[in-house]
């Protein structure tokens, strides 16, 4: 090859690999449900009691590297003296029963076909080698939470795609609504370069992707907040950091309000001590922000219960 030619091939890959593709090439389509709301539209309802059935459900535990789990470079974890090694963690699924719209998903939990066979399931052998996966062990699996439901599955609200939240999709129906925040699968990352074969192969088949429609917030509180429903049961709440779309979910349970707060924050010891996920996590001054921004209305709402992305 000529060396002009050697030369521009290894500016046009350095270029690909700077840029980074989108974390999927899934399609998107015209968003259907969810219309543009307020923080203070959302905090107006949390004193009156909600609707929904909320299940938190252990799909799967898991140990992971707590380095990926919480900035060890934070002040509060060096004061802590904590240290990389592998942490617990829980895999869940959250079923909803709404009144009026039945029963839906946020993340997938675990299908036991990933586990069985990885590869056949669409993991790729770079996520196998580098993703514990031979630590996981199935509590529930997502076709055992389905099959439990008295009903139909209408949709999965996604806190964001990575594998571990969308490790149900080969028990998903094809025909369920998939609901992402805005930008969560177009956002270009180097990252995505080694994962979207993996992400396009667990959502091969399914819904198109629907992103959250939001709007900024009037009273700057968060970056957008979605009423999901219309009727203030269910709030979608834009909290980017960890990815570029991750999304929280404050629900009106009938046992009273619950943060659903995502990978925005993986563990308990990350929430109370507001030290946001470390090497997981794309932006971490931007997670840390959406953290502090959570914090924040539980501090003037205490009785939310809050649950974290993979801890109880």
């Amino acid at each position: 090859m000529p060396r002009l030619s050697i030369q521009l091939a290894s500016a046009l890959t350095g270029l690909i690999l700077l840029a980074g593709c989108a974390a999927t090439s899934h399609p998107l389509a015209p968003q259907q449900l969810g219309q543009p709301s307020s923080s203070a539209a959302l905090e107006q309802k949390l004193t009156q009691p909600g609707p929904i059935a909320l299940q938190s459900i252990n799909s799967a535990d898991w140990a992971v590297p707590l380095a990926g789990l919480l900035n060890l470079k934070r002040p509060a974890a060096v004061a802590a003296g904590l240290q990389n090694r592998d942490e617990p963690i829980q895999v869940y699924a959250h079923l909803l029963k709404h009144p009026q719209y039945g029963y839906f998903l946020v993340d997938t939990g675990v299908s036991q076909a990933l586990l069985d066979d990885p590869g056949k399931a669409g993991l790729s052998w770079l996520i196998r080698k580098v993703m514990p996966i031979e630590k996981m062990q199935i509590r529930k699996s997502t076709a055992e939470i389905l099959r439990d439901i008295n009903g139909q599955l209408n949709g999965v609200f996604f806190t964001h795609l990575h594998f571990d939240h969308i490790s149900g999709m080969p028990d998903i129906p094809a025909s369920v609504p998939l609901y992402i925040g805005q930008r969560e699968s177009s956002q270009a990352e180097v990252i995505n370069l080694f994962v979207q074969g993996s992400t396009n192969a667990l959502l091969a088949g399914k819904q198109a992707l629907q992103e959250w429609p939001f709007q900024p917030d009037p009273q700057q509180q968060f970056d957008g907040v979605v009423d999901v429903f219309g009727d203030g049961s269910l709030f979608a709440i834009s909290v980017p950091g960890h990815t570029a779309g991750s999304t929280a979910y404050l629900v009106r349970s009938t046992q009273g309000p619950v943060l659903l707060t995502g990978d925005a924050s993986h563990t308990r010891w990350g929430w109370d001590n507001g030290v946001e996920p470390g090497d997981f996590t794309r932006d971490n001054d931007a997670n840390l922000r959406s953290l502090q921004q959570m914090k924040a209305l539980v501090a003037r709402y205490p009785q939310i219960d809050v649950r974290v992305g993979h801890q109880r």
